[in-house]
């Protein structure tokens, strides 16, 4: 088992630089997710751990020793690749142990963890099968196999379950994450999916153009994000944005969006009185915007008139995306709510559950 080190890790192709400056320390035992849009560098750092492409400044370390100039091969990593990469004449058994065979390890001892890994996995009435004769998840947990017989220090997950449906993406979510709590060794997992990187990780780096924006646990990047960018990726729906001021009025301190205002309570107003009279983002998710007539209770509710545009009944809670003036969003209220299409209604912000936001630093203020 290894800890994993990105130490000031750039990767340039051309003009173009796709790992900016990365610092990540990976503990030993560890769930990473490396998470962020189509084109962040996040599938290239993870090649550049793996040793397929050959960094351009800094170093990354597995355990105490610097692989700049490792082949992939000497790593002792294993690789599960979005595309199963499944050799399509042989049997399950056989490209399981192909790896192994190439390495000359003695039959037994490939019987043994080919047996091994299949049973975890739960395919073992799968090994005489070829490829075609499997679904699209049996393939994956092939796959999955193939880089646990290696008994690997770190496994390199890319994008492994983007190619399967919904369902069996959740299903296979869950059994990414009893792998790795069975068989405690790191794992270091990339994808596009915040909700994959929230539900498996034991913490999440969330990259943007090649730039680390935060690393921290799940529920701290969900409470505490230290950006806009952050505060809109982490979360489905995303957090609504509002541009506006922080404004005094008498003892109060206001955001004033230009279509409705609302008061921070006095509790929380401290950190952003040093901010009034600047332009802010007010950010506040989704579900912390109910409808007026089913307010939770004990929190500080604030009321903004808003029309309903759009309703999206999903049995167990309501989307509505309303307008306030030339503001759009989203709220998710509970599903007795008889707000309407077309209906001029109000609803509640829960102003003990917010985010402000610098407008020109776009960075949190706290």
């Amino acid at each position: 088992m290894a800890s994993v080190t990105f130490r000031n890790v750039y990767k340039r192709f051309g003009d173009v630089t796709a790992v900016n400056n990365l610092n990540i320390d990976v503990a030993d035992k560890e769930f990473l997710v490396l998470v962020g849009p189509s084109g962040c560098g996040k599938t290239t750092a993870l090649r550049c751990l793996a040793g397929l492409e050959e960094i351009s400044d800094g170093e990354i370390l597995i355990g105490d020793r610097v692989v700049n100039d490792v082949a992939p091969k000497d790593r002792d990593i294993a690789m599960v690749f979005q595309s199963y990469a499944l050799y399509p004449h042989l049997s399950v058994y056989d490209n399981m142990a192909f790896g192994l065979k190439l390495r000359k390890v003695p039959k037994e001892e490939i019987k043994r963890r080919v047996n091994e890994a299949a049973d975890i996995l739960g395919i073992r009435d799968l090994l005489d099968r070829k490829p075609r004769q499997l679904s699209g998840g049996q393939r994956q947990r092939v796959a999955v196999g193939r880089a646990i017989v290696r008994e690997p220090k770190v496994f390199l997950f890319d994008e492994p379950l983007s190619n399967l449906d919904a369902k069996l993406r959740v299903a296979m979510r869950a059994e990414i994450s009893k792998l790795h709590q069975r068989l405690q060794t790191t794992f270091i997992y990339v994808t596009h999916d915040q909700i994959e990187a929230m539900t498996m990780a034991t913490r999440i780096a969330v990259i943007n153009k090649g730039v680390l924006q935060q690393l921290d646990t799940p529920q701290n990047l969900y409470d505490k994000p230290n950006n806009l960018f952050v505060a809109g990726f982490i979360g489905s729906p995303a957090m609504n944005f509002f541009a506006g001021k922080l404004r005094k009025d008498g003892g109060k301190l206001l955001v004033d969006t230009g279509d409705f205002v609302v008061p921070i309570p006095a509790s929380r107003a401290k950190p952003y009185e040093s901010h009034a009279g600047k332009d802010i983002i007010f950010g506040i998710r989704p579900e912390n915007i109910h409808d007026a007539d089913f307010i939770p209770p004990n929190i500080d509710a604030e009321k903004v008139s808003v029309k309903v545009d759009v309703t999206e009944l999903m049995g167990n809670e309501i989307f509505l995306y309303l307008v306030s003036g030339k503001n759009t969003f989203v709220s998710r209220v509970d599903p007795r709510s008889k707000l309407r299409v077309g209906q001029q209604a109000q609803v509640a912000f829960d102003m003990d559950s917010f985010h402000i936001f610098d407008a020109a630093t776009e960075e949190a203020i706290r």
